[in-house]
């Protein structure tokens, strides 16, 4: 790991300089991505090792991949040092190349932002970025070099070799499968699921349309599927107009939008814990930037969703805390979104479960 952190601080001096010259693919890779690649483990000098400009079935070439015992573990594409990495066709391009190789990882990088995509997942290109970390101290937002080390250690050599990245992969993906699924059992239950609830609770005074609601209800306290009142559904729409004057409203969907499945799974494992906190009596609201949990007039947890991770502030003195780990820091004195002095950065969900504990503290305490 020291390796790591060296490497990050030493990228991070040659930074900006170099994002004024705007250089392009080659010089990135030689000043950027060799020498992270290095600290990772991967000797970009041996082929049998890293294997540069791999041949695709099209004719064209993967910039780097890794290998395990001389088979590929990783494909990576390198672009120029101020690429957005947003283009899809570029995305699709490095997926397509690792799903036909039969390579589970692949990563998109600048040298700066490395986006790691699970090939094999079935999904568009985009939905299948597991995560992605940066070295740029602006999209750190108070993250220390060692916790943003961590994420890149993910696919150093020695953890692709324990296959850390495939159980992380699994763990997110799979959750979110069956979060799905069970939002559509929920939601629209078949006949069959209906017939074993009734007949489990052998009461056949309740009618499928009543377990049917019910199920509804019970899935809308747990999740965050709502379900329309009445009011709502026979209410005329807001005109637009007239929404702009009243104030921009914001949902779920604005602070997912565009974030790796990691931090999605990550905030809906917050958000479903606060809620359980008091169920029926939290109320979580969406604002700009981020997501604000209430019990009745006091704020306890506040949620922001950040590429890398997420940020929570709690309402809780830095100073009553026994040893807090080095991801919790006290804010007290410095700006940042939401309520609360104590801010604690989550970048997997080892370090929510953690978290979670802070989390209820704050909320016994201000409720």
């Amino acid at each position: 790991m020291k390796n790591i952190t060296s490497c990050i601080e030493e990228l991070l001096l040659k930074l900006d300089r170099h994002r004024k010259e705007d250089i392009k693919e080659y010089p990135t890779r030689i000043i950027f991505i060799d020498p992270m690649l290095q600290a990772l483990g991967w000797d970009v000098r041996d082929p049998d090792e890293v294997q540069l400009e791999y041949p695709t079935i099209d004719g064209k070439s993967v910039d780097y991949v890794p290998k395990i015992n001389r088979k590929p573990a990783l494909f990576i594409e390198a672009k120029s040092l101020n690429d957005h990495l947003s283009d899809v066709k570029s995305i699709t391009q490095v997926v397509g190349y690792a799903a036909n190789a039969g390579v589970e990882w692949c990563i998109l990088t600048n040298g700066v932002i490395y986006k790691v995509y699970r090939s094999t997942e079935k999904a568009e290109a985009p939905d299948k970025l597991l995560f992605e970390v940066s070295i740029d101290p602006k999209e750190a937002e108070g993250r220390s070099v060692q916790q943003i080390a961590e994420q890149f250690n993910r696919f150093s050599r020695d953890a692709m070799a324990r296959g850390v990245l495939d159980e992380i992969g699994e763990q997110i993906f799979t959750t979110g499968k069956i979060r799905k699924a069970l939002d559509k059992l929920f939601i629209d239950p078949p006949a069959n699921l209906i017939k074993i609830i009734r007949s489990t609770i052998s009461d056949e005074s309740i009618k499928p349309i009543q377990i049917k609601s019910a199920l509804k209800r019970l899935w809308a306290q747990s999740s965050d599927v709502e379900i329309p009142s009445i009011s709502q559904i026979i209410e005329k729409p807001i005109k637009p107009e007239i929404k702009k004057r009243i104030g921009q409203e914001y949902g779920e969907e604005h602070h997912i939008k565009g974030k790796p499945q990691e931090v999605i799974e990550l905030f809906r494992t917050v958000d479903k814990f606060c809620r359980e906190l008091a169920p029926g009596i939290v109320q979580k609201k969406h604002l700009a930037k981020y997501v604000r949990y209430m019990h009745g007039k006091a704020i306890f947890c506040c949620v922001h969703l950040q590429k890398s991770g997420l940020r929570i502030w709690v309402k809780l003195n830095y100073s009553d805390l026994e040893n807090p780990p080095d991801y919790v820091r006290d804010v007290s004195n410095i700006g940042h979104w939401g309520v609360g002095d104590v801010e604690i950065g989550i970048d997997s969900l080892e370090k929510l479960q953690i978290s979670k504990s802070l989390i209820r503290r704050s909320f016994d305490k201000n409720r």
